[in-house]
C-alpha cells in the first residue's frame, strides 16, 4: 500500500464488459475495498445477469448498454396531444438510431466506429443515470472514456483512465487508413487529456500512449496477480477433468479463444511433440475451435475446456506443465504486450514458452521463466516446447525462477502501490 496511508475515499470502478472475467477490475476493487474504501463497480447488463450483487466487500451495478435493451415500466406520457407527439417522436429517434448504426456496420469504418465511440457512447448515458457520486471514477481500457467524461461532469470526482492496452493499436484498428486513425485518435485524446489521471501496464505501452494521446507519461501497474504459493503435490485439475494419464503433458493456452492469438500455429506445432496435448482454456470462439479439436487431424491431441472464474484460475494453470503464449506479431500492440497470462504463469510457478516479441521477450529473459521462439513458425514453436518438456531438471528450475520473481516483484500488492499513490495524489489534490 502506500507509505503514507491515505484515508478512506469512495472508488468506482467503471468497465463496459460484464465484469465476470475481468481480473484486473476485481483486484482493484477488492484492494480497495481490503482496506477501507467504499467500492463500487459498474458493469454492462446482459440478459439473465444480477442488476446488483455484493462480493468481497465491494457492491457490482450491471447497466444495459441501452435503456431499451431490457423490458422497462411502461412511460405515462403527458395528457392529451402533447404526449402522442412526445410518444411518436422517441419511436422515431430510436428507428433512426437503428438505421445509422445498421448502415454503418456495413462498412470497415462502420464496424470500427461500432466499437469505438459508438457503442461506448450508447452505454455512457444509461449509465450516468444510474450513477452514485464517488471520489475515484477508474475506468477500465478506452471503451469507458465517454462514461468517464460525462459521469464527472455531472457527480464530480476525479477520474483515471487505466489504458490496459493502446486500443487504437490493437487488431481491430491497427491497420485502419490514416484518416480513420487521426479522427479516432483525436476522440481518445480529448476524452484521456480530460482524466486526472491515466494508468497502462507496460513501459511500451506508457510511451506510446504519450505519443498518441500527449499525456504525461503514464504510471505502468502491471496486470499481475496476487502472490500465491503452489501446493505440494501440485494440482492436477485438466488431466482430472479430461480423464487423461499422468504421464500424458500439459501444455495450456488461456485467454481469448480468438485469431492472431497464435492458437492455430500452437494446435499445429503439438503434433509434433510426443506424449503431450494442447488444452485450450478460454472464451470467445470456443465452438469453432472445439469443431477442430475433434476434427481428424487434432483428436486427442487438442482438448478445449471452458473459462474458469478467476478466483480459481491459478489452480488450473498450476495443473499445466507448460504454458504457451504464440501471440502473432499481427499489430504494434501484440509486439508489445505482457499479457496477463504471462504473470499468472509466473505466480503458479509454470514454465512459459512465449513469442520472442518485445515485450513479453523482455520479460522471458530478465526472470529466466522459460523460452522464447518465433509465434509463426509451428515448428520454432514445437522446438521450444520440447526444449523444456525433454529437460524436467531444466523446466522446474524456469518454473521456480518465474516464481520467485513473482514473488518480488511481479505481484499484485506491489502493482497496487503504485495505483494507490495515484488515488493519495488525486485525493490530496481533490481538498
Amino acid at each position: 500500500m502506500s507509505a503514507e496511508r491515505r484515508a478512506p475515499a469512495r472508488i468506482a470502478i467503471v468497465t463496459p464488459g460484464t465484469s465476470e472475467f475481468d481480473s484486473r477490475a476485481h483486484r482493484i476493487a477488492r484492494s480497495c475495498a481490503a482496506q477501507g474504501d467504499t467500492v463500487t463497480m459498474y458493469a454492462r447488463r446482459e440478459q439473465g445477469m444480477a442488476a446488483e450483487e455484493h462480493v468481497d466487500g465491494y457492491r457490482i451495478v450491471r447497466v444495459p448498454l441501452q435503456p431499451g435493451d431490457f423490458p422497462q415500466k411502461p412511460r405515462t406520457p403527458p395528457a392529451g396531444g402533447a404526449g402522442r407527439v412526445v410518444a411518436s417522436a422517441r419511436r422515431f429517434g430510436r428507428r433512426a438510431w437503428r438505421r445509422v448504426r445498421l448502415a454503418a456496420l456495413g462498412t470497415g469504418i462502420g464496424h470500427r466506429l461500432e466499437l469505438f465511440p459508438m457503442r461506448p457512447l450508447s452505454w455512457a448515458e444509461p449509465l450516468a443515470q444510474v450513477a452514485e457520486p464517488h471520489d475515484i471514477w477508474h475506468g477500465m481500457w478506452a471503451g469507458s472514456l465517454p462514461a468517464l467524461s460525462r459521469i464527472r461532469s455531472r457527480l464530480g470526482g476525479r477520474t483515471v483512465y487505466d489504458s490496459r492496452d493502446v486500443y487504437l493499436r490493437s487488431r481491430e484498428f491497427d491497420g485502419m487508413p490514416r484518416v480513420q486513425r487521426v479522427f479516432m485518435t483525436a476522440l481518445e485524446r480529448r476524452w484521456a487529456k480530460g482524466a486526472d489521471a491515466v494508468v497502462t501496464v507496460n513501459d511500451a505501452y506508457a510511451r506510446m500512449l504519450t505519443q498518441d494521446l500527449g499525456v504525461a507519461t503514464p504510471p505502468v501497474v502491471r496486470n499481475c496477480p496476487d502472490r500465491w504459493d503452489p501446493p505440494e503435490p501440485r494440482p492436477d485439475r485438466i488431466r482430472e477433468l479430461l480423464g487423461l494419464p499422468a504421464t500424458t503433458r500439459i501444455v495450456l493456452y488461456q485467454g481469448l479463444l480468438i485469431t492472431n492469438r497464435g492458437i492455430e500455429q500452437s494446435m499445429h506445432a503439438i503434433l509434433d511433440v510426443p506424449d503431450a496435448v494442447l488444452v485450450l482454456m478460454g472464451s470467445g470462439r470456443r465452438d469453432r475451435y472445439a469443431e477442430m479439436a475433434v476434427g481428424r487431424t487434432y483428436t486427442g491431441k487438442v482438448h478445449v475446456i471452458d473459462a474458469v472464474p478467476p478466483a480459481d484460475l491459478l489452480s488450473w494453470t498450476a495443473s499445466s506443465d507448460v504454458m504457451l503464449m504464440a501471440i502473432q506479431p499481427s499489430t504494434t500492440n501484440h509486439l508489445h504486450t505482457t499479457p496477463q497470462k504471462l504473470w499468472e504463469a509466473m505466480a503458479a510457478g509454470v514454465p512459459v514458452v512465449a513469442a520472442d516479441m518485445p515485450g513479453m521477450a523482455a520479460v522471458v529473459k530478465e526472470t529466466g521463466c522459460g523460452v522464447v521462439c518465433d509465434p509463426t513458425s509451428p515448428t520454432a514453436i514445437a522446438t521450444a516446447i520440447r526444449t523444456l518438456l525433454d529437460d524436467p531438471v531444466a523446466m522446474r528450475a524456469a518454473g521456480d525462477r518465474g516464481l520467485a520473481a513473482a514473488h518480488a516483484r511481479y505481484n499484485w500488492a506491489t502493482q497496487f502501490e503504485v495505483l494507490d499513490g495515484v488515488y493519495a495524489r488525486l485525493l490530496g489534490g481533490a481538498g
